[in-house]
């Protein structure tokens, strides 16, 4: 039922043997490479005191040797801590991952993208990499390699490959295996603890529901793999023994090249990345070889998205995910009529797995229909919140389902309906409403090129406060609100429909993603001020 992270290598290996595993650049390693290169590593982090228990940082991209190093501590019982390469990371929040994780070595490549890792891990101080002993370098070709790392004895990963491989599997399906960073905006990051046989069998599972089985299958590594969505999407396609190509950064110039030369069947990317291979290709069905794309609406400014992405020939489908239970946990049906295949939710990958929906203010489940909070139980849940139990416990039930803080419904079938972050959802006139279901009304609008609705309070009580990114120079805010009043029930359409250029987004390892907690601030202040306007003239 379970297996360990080795185990799955050996046998997908077994079976697979010299097929292609990974392919990056003109490189190709053959699963039975990747099985002999993460043995061979895991001898040489042993030798460098890395054992059951300990964790080590990859700070890397999407080359074939993060996941090689991932393999070699799974074998060895170690925990992987992934930290995302961005450029827009700053060195007090690589110091909080490194020093509350306690990882004893850190891997990183110096010379990528232009990104100042020793000037970052300067700034950072000895304090917070107290626990740090050593640091493991990646370089490609014949490039050198610093002796030393933050102060620590550093160790060429290319060297790493070379040492005598360990046969031996000395973790078990209940070890830790993966800490991810959920994205903290006015807290901390919690650190996400993932175990070796949840991790593998989500993979498992996730192959036949993706049609990962299929004949020909090829998957595009688009995420960064530092991310539970292109590590989910990474696992899967390991499982199936089928090739992953990788790319250590994802442009939509390369990855549009790519998904033609190498006919690659599977790719979970977020909206913006279809819309910018896309853009590139003058053809009508630019890549044929697509059979399923998984994907995020993470960018609500690109106007009729999904009509004129499937247009094009791109097979797009909803899928559901998050940190503490995989980000392929669910996925809609690709035949299904497109309204229902294109919402964010479906069906669990995993036969056993159950989905419910619960009123939060009477604790009473919803029926079919009726939007609440998701809460689910499934076998790829997450071991606990590393370091924080208060956290752990809040988010589950005491029967053992997960708290997901999202809101969404149930269909007749069990399957269910993503909607809104719980925190995004508004209660208006007594009704649950879904901010996408106002936003996509207004988006039709022909005034108006993107929307995002926030709620605030008023004093006639919570009310939807509409952000619009104008189709152009006429946009006018009173005829909008007008035509709202006249085709929407009154109590969801907006205070206001400010103008703005742009919507405020953060940009995390699994994608970029609007920024709500901002809007709803700038929302806020502009009510205060219309208010204190108000009260000036009374007077």
């Amino acid at each position: 039922e379970r297996e360990t992270l080795s185990a799955l290598l050996e046998r997908v290996a077994e079976d697979a043997g010299e097929a292609p595993a990974l392919l990056y650049g003109g490189e190709t390693w053959s699963y039975a490479d990747l099985l002999a290169r993460s043995r061979r590593a895991a001898s040489a982090l042993a030798g460098l005191g890395i054992g059951r228990g300990d964790k080590v940082a990859l700070w890397l991209p999407n080359v074939p040797a993060w996941l090689a190093l991932y393999l070699a501590l799974g074998r060895l019982g170690a925990v992987a801590v992934a930290v995302a390469v961005n450029t827009r990371f700053r060195a007090l929040e690589v110091a909080d991952i490194l020093s509350r994780s306690g990882a004893k070595a850190l891997a990183m490549w110096p010379g990528f993208k232009d990104i100042d890792f020793a000037g970052l891990l300067a700034e950072i101080g000895e304090e917070p990499l107290a626990g740090l002993e050593r640091g493991l370098v990646y370089e490609e070709g014949e490039a050198p390699v610093p002796e030393r790392v933050a102060g620590r004895p550093a160790t060429a990963v290319r060297a790493l490959f070379e040492a005598p491989p360990l046969a031996e599997d000395r973790a078990t399906p209940a070890d830790p295996c993966n800490i991810f960073t959920t994205s903290g905006t006015t807290s901390k990051p919690k650190f996400v603890l993932h175990g070796q046989g949840p991790v593998t069998r989500h993979a498992r599972d996730c192959v036949s529901a993706f049609g990962w089985d299929r004949p020909g299958a090829v998957s595009y590594q688009a995420t960064p793999v530092c991310g539970v969505f292109g590590f989910s999407t990474m696992m899967a396609t390991l499982a199936a023994g089928a090739p992953n190509v990788l790319s250590p950064l994802f442009t939509p110039g390369e990855a549009a090249d790519a998904v033609r030369r190498h006919r690659v069947t599977h790719f979970m990317g977020t909206d913006d990345m279809y819309a910018g291979m896309l853009a590139l290709r003058e053809d009508l069905e630019p890549f044929p070889s697509l059979r399923l794309c998984g994907y995020a609406l993470f960018n609500p400014t690109l106007e009729d998205f999904e009509t004129k992405t499937l247009a094009r020939g791109v097979p797009l489908i909803g899928l559901y995910g998050m940190s503490e239970v995989g980000a392929l946990m669910a996925v809609q049906k690709i035949d299904a009529p497109l309204e229902d295949r294109l919402a964010g939710g479906g069906y669990p990958v995993a036969p056993e797995a159950v989905v419910r929906v619960r009123n939060v203010e009477t604790g009473e489940l919803c029926p079919p229909g009726v939007s609440g909070e998701v809460e689910m139980r499934c076998p790829s849940l997450f071991l606990r919140y590393e370091g924080n139990p208060e956290a752990t416990a809040a988010a589950m039930t005491e029967d053992g389902f997960l708290r997901t803080g999202d809101a969404g419904r149930m269909r007749a079938d069990g399957s269910f309906v993503y909607e809104a972050r719980m925190g995004d959802t508004l209660r208006l006139a007594g009704f649950l409403t879904a901010p996408s279901e106002i936003e996509a009304h207004v988006e039709t609008h022909p005034s108006v090129a993107g929307c995002q609705v926030v709620g605030i309070a008023t004093p006639r009580g919570p009310r939807a406060f509409a952000f619009v990114r104008p189709a152009d120079d006429s946009y006018d805010e009173t005829a909008l609100l007008s035509w709202c009043r006249e085709t929407m029930a009154n109590y969801k359409v907006p205070v206001r429909a400010a103008a703005i250029d742009a919507f405020p987004v953060t940009h995390s390892a699994n994608g970029t993603k609007i920024q709500k907690a901002e809007l709803r601030r700038m929302a806020e202040a502009m009510e205060a001020d219309a208010a204190s306007f108000q009260s000036a003239s009374a007077l």
